[in-house]
């Protein structure tokens, strides 16, 4: 890839098939893997594109996208061209977008329960649906706030090491 070097070729690469993994495409995974790593940390579509070899719209429409996750975020620039970098909290925020789906699912779960009656075959399957959506809807809520309260306790400790 232009301008990479192998070693963050592969990199990029990894980070690819890793977002594939999560139900991302690998070209998002390629580009939030460049935008990872690469220097400087804000980069142009066009940048990104080459860097990528990708087409530039394909860039763009995979920046709106993780830009609207939460993920990048566009910066200021003095030409005209957009450019991108990394936000931090970004992997917070898919899991806040994450936790509203399951909420949604929670809410299609409740609205089956009120149309099954007393069933018991099945309220049982609805149920036992019902019981996981509530269980990751509290398990996800606590990991973010153990997490958010982690990484200010980490920051904290890093601002007081002598350096």
């Amino acid at each position: 890839m232009a301008g990479m070097s192998d070693g963050e070729a592969e990199f990029v690469d990894r980070m690819g098939l890793f977002m594939e993994r999560v139900g991302g495409g690998r070209t998002m995974g390629r580009l939030y893997g460049w935008l990872m790593i690469c220097d400087p940390p804000h980069q142009s579509l066009t940048e990104l594109a080459a860097a990528l070899e990708v087409s530039k719209a394909s860039v763009s429409t995979i920046a709106r996208q993780l830009q609207t996750a939460g993920m990048i975020e566009r910066v200021p620039a003095r030409d005209r061209e957009h450019r991108y970098r990394i936000t931090s909290g970004g992997w917070t925020q898919v899991l806040r977008i994450q936790l509203e789906g399951v909420r949604t699912g929670l809410e299609t779960i409740e609205f089956g329960l009120s149309i099954v009656g007393d069933r018991p075959e099945r309220r049982t399957r609805l149920e036992d649906s019902r019981e996981f959506f509530l269980f990751g809807e509290f398990d996800t809520d606590a990991l973010i706030r153990r997490w958010e309260e982690y990484r200010t306790r980490d920051r904290g400790a890093d601002e007081r090491s002598p350096g």
